[in-house]
């Protein structure tokens, strides 16, 4: 595979916070391999992670191995990078189940199995740390890293002045060192020469460097990524839910496609050259014609599109779009009742919900008492007459009259119907 010029990709993609010297130089010689730290703490990675996975995808398609490392080691001991709270201990047996799903996260992204010279790898620092008692670490790594080169770090300085905190423990102010092993390890035994991450990182992976050259008298590189912000200065990867996952199971496709389709144009066209694999040609072709007609929120579609294919699936993708065009704009009964039970949750999450018998729907609910008497969706009978008479009442999406009845034919997912008034006001009869 030809080798492209991965530093000058990243450039234009605004992707380069801090590049060591010749790096650059290093990466157009020939394959070269670099990897990448992910906590194995959690069953599944956040969008939040999507810029560590994005820099190794564009790594792999550069002509390069990409490495990505899971942290059963690290991931117990806590980062010195900025959060206060140190990390839960967990056993084997759950770090194992977290890597292999992480795994299958990273293989959406990287190619782990073509057997082409540059085919993705993936290791844990636990499997060569387990075995490294303190005295030996002591004796054939912290021998070579002084504690003023390490207090130096902003990683470490800022925990230690940082308000409102307890200080720094041991097991923390440590990390950098075994962070830097880690590097070391895999110069000896992968051959790997480059390590990335997040600019908050620049410190733990530059003691890296420092040890590849005092130990091995070799060269080591680095890499880093801006952190990536929201225009409105909250928190990328957050919504009001909590983090925005990668596992279909704690964040739903659905609701996954909406949070890059809600992104501001400003973010949008910062997100769709870090977060999609599309050429410069193409984005910039989409920056300008969204420019030209923004509120057709060309850029955030394409986004949506891409990010969430990628993630799930050209399936799921369609399904979320056919989910947003029920909410938000002209669709029939059919489309609604293609929707599956968590997608039709997800979409009318937090409608009020009344519960109704159904052997009642089966043996036909006449509209008024649907709206009214069994559900309270109206206040009264009097009301739910005036607003059929306006023709504002719709049921799953169909504007229905006075003497509709609702019947098991109505059920979507032979459980819900929909009732909506006007465009806005929604509410949902469950068939139990």
């Amino acid at each position: 595979m030809a080798l492209k010029n991965f530093v000058e990709e990243l450039t234009w993609r605004g992707m380069i916070h801090d590049v060591m010297p010749d790096t650059e130089e290093h990466l157009n010689e020939a394959m070269r391999s670099a990897y990448v730290g992910f906590d194995p703490t959690a069953d599944s990675l956040h969008i939040g992670n999507l810029v560590p996975i994005m820099l190794l995808a564009f790594f792999q398609r550069s002509g390069h191995k990409p490495v990505a490392l899971v942290g059963g080691a690290t991931g117990m001991i806590g980062d010195p990078s900025g959060k206060s709270n140190e990390r839960n201990l967990l056993d084997e047996a759950t770090l194992r189940h977290n890597q292999e799903c992480v795994k299958n996260q990273l293989s959406q992204f990287l190619d782990f199995s073509s057997a082409k010279e540059n085919q993705a790898v993936l290791v844990n620092n636990y499997d060569w740390m387990k075995e490294f008692s303190f005295l030996d670490f002591i004796r054939d790594v912290g021998k070579h890293i002084t504690v003023n080169y390490m207090m130096a770090k902003d990683s470490v300085k800022n925990r230690i002045s940082g308000e409102g905190n307890d200080g720094m423990s041991f097991t923390e102010f440590t990390y950098q060192l075994v962070q830097g092993y880690d590097f070391l390890h895999l110069y000896q035994n992968q051959d790997c020469t480059l390590q990335m991450g997040g600019s908050d990182q620049w410190g733990n992976i530059t003691t890296g460097t420092e040890l590849i050259r005092r130990i091995e008298n070799g060269k080591g590189f680095a890499l880093t990524c801006p952190l990536i912000t929201k225009s409105d200065g909250s928190k990328f990867g957050k919504s009001e839910g909590g983090n925005i996952w990668l596992d279909a199971k704690r964040t739903s496709p659905y609701k996954f496609y909406q949070y890059w389709l809600n992104s501001s144009d400003e973010d949008a066209e910062k997100y769709i050259k870090i977060f999609t694999f599309l050429d410069k040609e193409t984005i910039e072709a989409l920056v300008a014609e969204h420019k030209e007609a923004p509120h057709m929120r060309l850029l955030q579609k394409r986004l949506a599109e891409e990010v969430t294919t990628t993630v799930h699936s050209a399936e799921e993708y369609e399904n979320a779009v056919k989910a947003s065009e029920i909410l938000f704009g002209r669709s029939t009964s059919e489309d609604l009742k293609t929707l599956n039970e968590a997608t039709f949750l997800d979409v009318f999450e937090g409608v009020p919900q009344a519960e109704v018998a159904l052997v009642e729907i089966e043996n036909g609910l006449d509209i008024i008492g649907g709206l009214a008497e069994k559900t309270g969706f109206l206040k009264s009978n009097g009301e739910a007459r005036r607003a059929l008479k306006e023709n504002s009442i719709s049921v799953n999406k169909e504007k229905v009259s006075e003497d509709y009845s609702i019947t098991a034919s109505d059920l979507i997912n032979g459980q819900f119907v929909l009732l909506q008034r006007g465009k806005k006001n929604y509410f949902i009869i469950k068939a139990v």
